[in-house]
């Protein structure tokens, strides 16, 4: 029986190196991804052959429609658009989707779950975003509020998170309101400098359009024409959260960011899950859960995040 046989023409050479990568190391990454295919360059065309023929076929077309897109292809988006592809998923449909430029680069989802976290944010008054360390979750809601803001689609960006170790009391840590509340917040700023330079962010926080507070400063407050923030929601009370949800205002957009698995105080704390139960239905309110498939760090984190989900399914089976 002859196996598939299938025949991609590129129409420019360019494109032949950015698909391959520089000394074929795109290739040979296909290659390994897909060890029953065999597949030839001759000019400007590839042929493709075995079993997954079909399949890979796709993915090169998909990665030529990226790269007319200015999109540059390297090992974090091959692995991503391999994976994607495994998913019957299309890659230019999620890594070709543009949220704001920064420093010279394109922001962009990197996975299907990303993706519907940002859509999700653009469409809902509050989005949870819920999914294990290095999906994004704090890094894209922070991308989202910057576009907001540059849009004028709101007039401030507000970024809070639960100050647990201390108890919320930051009277007790030395130093003025920014020094205090910095160790718990830097993860939000380190977001801000990869997406504006640090004179911006500083003179944006100093005259008001960005504020940095932890949540207990949001008691009282109504938030008007904002992008708000809430980080480590997971951290949360009942009582906080519901202090928090309350505070929305007019032309407000809400991201709650969580991960059920990073609980740092354990007492009294509400699960996400049950918070979904709670508001899952509410219009205008959408849940969006990642996974290690959406972890953008180094792949270990996938590998690692996978095998305390596995150590987590076998002690709650027991």
């Amino acid at each position: 029986m002859n196996e598939p046989v299938v025949k991609i023409s590129i129409p420019d050479n360019q494109l032949m190196t950015g698909l391959f990568g520089e000394r074929d190391l795109h290739l040979k990454s296909i290659e390994a991804a897909f060890p029953e295919v065999d597949i030839h360059a001759r000019g400007n065309q590839i042929s493709i052959s075995g079993t997954d023929a079909a399949r890979v076929g796709s993915l090169f077309e998909e990665m030529v429609t990226l790269l007319k897109n200015g999109h540059v292809i390297d090992t974090a988006s091959l692995g991503k658009s391999i994976d994607l592809v495994l998913a019957d998923e299309r890659p230019s449909d999620i890594l070709g989707v543009d949220i704001l430029r920064a420093k010279g680069k394109t922001i962009r989802p990197k996975s299907l779950g990303q993706k519907r976290y940002v859509e999700a944010i653009s469409r809902n008054i509050v989005t949870f975003g819920v999914g294990p360390a290095g999906t994004g979750k704090s890094w894209l809601a922070v991308a989202m509020a910057v576009k907001a803001l540059r849009a004028k689609e709101v007039s401030r960006i507000i970024l809070t998170r639960p100050a647990v170790e201390a108890g919320e009391r930051l009277g007790f840590l030395p130093g003025d309101l920014m020094a205090k509340v910095d160790p718990y917040l830097r993860p939000l700023y380190d977001a801000l400098h990869d997406l504006m330079d640090t004179e911006s962010v500083e003179q944006l926080v100093e005259e008001g359009p960005i504020e940095v507070a932890p949540l207990a400063f949001m008691r009282g407050r109504t938030l008007n024409n904002a992008f708000v923030i809430l980080d480590e929601a997971q951290n949360t009370t009942p009582e906080q959260m519901k202090m928090f949800l309350t505070r929305i205002g007019f032309g407000s957009r809400v991201v709650v960011t969580g991960d059920s698995t990073q609980i740092d105080v354990q007492n009294g704390r509400q699960s996400l899950h049950e918070l979904e139960s709670l508001l899952g239905g509410i219009d205008g309110i959408s849940f969006v859960h990642l996974t290690s498939k959406d972890v953008v760090r180094h792949r270990i984190v996938q590998d690692i995040v996978d095998a305390y989900n596995s150590e987590s399914s076998k002690a709650e089976s027991r």
